[in-house]
């Protein structure tokens, strides 16, 4: 007994460590630095500029035999699917790419395997991850994406599949639920209000003061409605960087503290944790304008001192009074998100199950080949001993054989499908020994 269960439990073994020899799983990866975890000035140093260069970058060097790039001003994503890779060489790639150090990516760098970039990527196709909830360019941004990989051949069957199936889901979100109407941020809100307070706004003087996420959606906003605007951050490169980015035009922070008499609409959104708006420099600029000013202030904590508002001609919105007409919106919407959310939970397994089945495909395709190459050799072999016959009937002949073929292979082939949906590693292994089948490294 203890011989016979030792040959069983080393036969086990030796199926296990083969099988995996003959079928390896596919992986699929995120690596991602987005606007949740860095500002628009750092999110920018992460850019991989070229595109075609950073694939065959990645492709040489991390083991991806797939690879799909998203950039935004949002966003800077990398989509990988393959057998084998190293986390580590895609951090180095990367850093390689853009000139930045490895450990650049450690408080920036999201990490997400398998059914969590699923999940990510329905939510983005979605407009569920997006800065402003519903919004419209991320999807175009995807499609485009996946296009540019599947033109230069980057992208394979398991990148393909995922991608053409979240857009379909992201576009059944975006019709059944109605997410992407009337869609608004805390950005675009200020400068809705800013609208409806200042007469003839495109022939005022705006300034945003910041870089960060608040100011990104009001630049977004500001660049949307065709204002033009001047943008100033604690140092002239971040302003720059902000600028080619999201739009505006820089100016020194030291002279806006000074010269606030020079706008007419002062955006601020910073996270500068003291006053950088006083009643004093607001004061000074009124003594030599001759007309009010609109300040909007988007920071968290406050940098507009409040008794600003006690200067006759200033008209101050606070962070508090904003958040509250955005979050009225939201509470308005908030059954539409939950149906994107319910429509994205529906969808998920099956768009788990799809991608798990990717993994029997090859051994489907080289089995149906396999016999199809051997009815060929047979039904040769069969017309000939069988003499002269008329074309009718070598046609009837050769359709029996296709179908008898057929019939036998497709029950066990559609059994393999099924069990690969439902994730039976076994069955693969157990099919690519009983078939003879050599999965190809890519």
């Amino acid at each position: 007994r203890v011989i016979k269960r030792w040959k069983i439990q080393a036969n086990t073994d030796y199926n296990k460590k083969n099988g995996e020899k003959l079928a390896m799983t596919k992986n699929i990866i995120n690596a991602r630095v987005t606007f949740k975890k860095s500002p628009i000035h750092v999110l920018e140093r992460f850019s991989l500029g070229d595109s075609e260069n950073a694939y065959r970058s990645f492709k040489e060097h991390t083991g991806l035999s797939e690879c799909v790039i998203l950039q935004t001003c949002n966003r800077v994503e990398i989509f990988g699917s393959g057998t084998t890779f190293d986390k580590d060489k895609i951090k180095k790639t990367w850093a390689s790419i853009s000139g930045l150090e490895e450990n650049s990516f450690q408080e920036n760098l999201e990490w997400s395997q398998n059914s969590e970039v699923y999940e990510h990527l329905l939510k983005l196709t979605s407009g569920l991850d997006s800065m402003v909830v519903g919004e419209e360019q991320i999807m175009t941004q995807i499609k485009d994406s996946i296009q540019s990989a599947k033109k230069l051949k980057v992208s394979g069957e398991s990148l393909n599949t995922l991608f053409d199936k979240a857009i379909r889901v992201g576009t059944r979100v975006r019709t059944s639920t109605g997410i992407s109407k009337g869609s608004i941020s805390v950005g675009s809100m200020a400068v809705k209000l800013a609208e409806e307070n200042v007469d003839e706004m495109k022939l005022k003087k705006i300034l945003l003061i910041g870089t960060g996420e608040a100011a990104t959606l009001v630049a977004k906003s500001l660049t949307k409605r065709g204002y033009s605007f001047f943008i100033s951050s604690r140092t002239v490169e971040r302003s720059t960087s902000f600028s080619k980015t999201v739009g505006g035009e820089p100016v020194d922070f030291n002279s806006i503290l000074t010269g606030f008499e020079n706008y007419d609409i002062v955006f601020v959104a910073t996270t500068a944790p003291y006053f950088l708006v006083t009643y004093e420099r607001i004061q000074k600029a009124l003594e030599t304008k001759n007309s009010g000013m609109m300040i909007l202030d988007l920071s968290n904590p406050r940098t507009v001192d409040e008794k600003v508002a006690e200067l006759r001609g200033i008209k101050l919105m606070n962070i508090d009074q904003i958040a509250e007409m955005v979050d009225k919106n939201m509470r308005s919407r908030i059954g539409q998100k939950n149906s994107a959310e319910e429509i994205i939970k529906e969808e998920l397994p099956v768009l788990e199950a799809s991608m798990k089945r990717l993994e029997a495909e090859p051994i489907v395709k080289d089995v149906f080949k396999s016999t199809d190459a051997i009815r060929i050799k047979e039904l040769e072999k069969a017309l000939s001993m069988l003499g002269e016959l008329s074309d009718s009937q070598k046609k009837i002949i050769e359709e029996l054989s296709k179908s008898v073929a057929e019939n036998i292979m497709s029950t066990p082939m559609n059994n393999l499908r099924k069990e690969t949906e439902h994730g039976n590693s076994d069955v693969i292994n157990a099919a690519s020994k009983l078939f003879n089948f050599k999965k190809e490294d890519n």
